[in-house]
């Protein structure tokens, strides 16, 4: 007699949900051959859509009294460019950098957006599509370190590119290997010292680069789990004749859980946005 299916556990419904729809089944903790599919299709849809949404502002922008979408659009523009003016001090620069942090800034908020969805919207859907119920999808790439280390490590080789172009290949390998204890005019101790300042040089790139991708991924990683769990206080509402008393509190805690994380994805948005222009004016100055 064949065993009847059964509703998974708690601890299954959150396991499924942080599986990855990938290219191959992952048979290690670490195996570089591995793509997380869902995460590249929808943050670059995302990045599309981003894009499109800025071209749909600046072709509909009139010197007349602004609606509201444009008005917003400018209040944005107006803010990054702030930012960017503070940071960056190169007008030159900005002309490339103050663009790229909108950018960067809208589409790490649209990302971060797709949290807003219910839980089990997207993932059902494509269940529903493959006729496979164990089929997996993740919606919220900024919850996937993959994503967010990858966009640090953009900001990193662009902290690379701007080092060169403003202080020449000569002059940054000068300050890796000077900054910050300076040298000596001993060559004994000018070669310990550049020696150590080359090692903190390469654990401050290496530490700005990783916490830079880490404090999106955790943040947006932890809002999924929360709405996963109140997710389940459905469930079990659902299954359970004595807990009447859950589907008030799941819709209630599901709502003011929502209502805070607006803030959330447009706060980590923005902090995101921050650090990028922070780490290229770094990359601008001399040490």
């Amino acid at each position: 007699m064949a065993a009847e299916a059964h509703a998974p556990t708690a601890s299954e419904y959150i396991q499924h949900h942080l599986l990855h729809l990938q290219n191959i089944k992952q048979n290690s903790i670490i195996d570089f051959s591995v793509i997380n599919i869902d995460s590249i299709v929808v943050s670059a849809a995302l990045g599309l859509l981003s894009l499109f949404v800025l071209w749909l502002a600046a072709r509909k922008a009139t010197s007349g009294v602004p609606g509201r979408f444009q008005a917003a659009v400018e209040m944005l523009v107006e803010m990054v460019d702030n930012q960017a003016k503070a940071n960056i001090h190169n007008a030159q620069s900005r002309k490339f950098i103050a663009p790229l942090a909108l950018t960067v800034f809208v589409w790490i908020f649209m990302m971060n957006a797709m949290d807003m969805l219910p839980v089990d919207l997207l993932p059902l859907l494509w269940q529903g599509v493959q006729g496979d119920s164990h089929a997996a999808l993740r919606v919220v790439p900024t919850a996937d370190l993959s994503t967010t280390l990858g966009l640090s490590t953009a900001v990193l080789i662009l902290c690379f590119f701007y080092s060169i172009k403003i202080k020449g290949m000569g002059g940054w390998a000068h300050e890796l290997v000077t900054a910050p204890f300076g040298t000596s005019k001993n060559p004994l101790f000018a070669v310990i010292l550049g020696v150590v300042n080359l090692a903190m040089q390469i654990i401050e790139y290496v530490a700005k680069t990783v916490s830079h991708g880490m404090r999106l991924f955790g943040n947006m990683y932890a809002g999924e789990l929360v709405f996963c769990l109140i997710a389940l206080m459905g469930g079990a509402a659902a299954m359970s004749l004595s807990g009447v008393l859950l589907p008030v509190g799941h819709i209630i805690a599901g709502s003011i859980w929502a209502i805070f994380h607006i803030l959330i994805i447009t706060l980590q948005a923005f902090i995101f946005m921050m650090l990028t222009l922070i780490y290229l004016g770094q990359a601008h100055e001399a040490h």
